[in-house]
């Protein structure tokens, strides 16, 4: 399995009530995760959180 290029993470942002869910999907492994986090928290750090979860799985995957 390839390793997670940064730039090629595909980030989507969606706003559910109070609350804004964070999906981050590698294009490669087609892997896909989520976070859910809240508004008022910068668009970098939920995307960061997302990207962390993401490589935190794909690790776990090759293992």
């Amino acid at each position: 399995m390839a390793s997670v290029n940064d730039s090629r993470i595909i980030i989507e942002f969606i706003q559910v009530g109070a609350y804004v869910k964070v999906s981050a999907i590698d294009p490669v492994s087609l892997v896909e995760v989520s976070i859910v986090g809240d508004p008022s928290a910068s668009r970098n750090t939920l995307e960061q959180n997302a990207i962390k979860k993401l490589k935190f799985v794909l690790a776990k995957k090759r293992k």
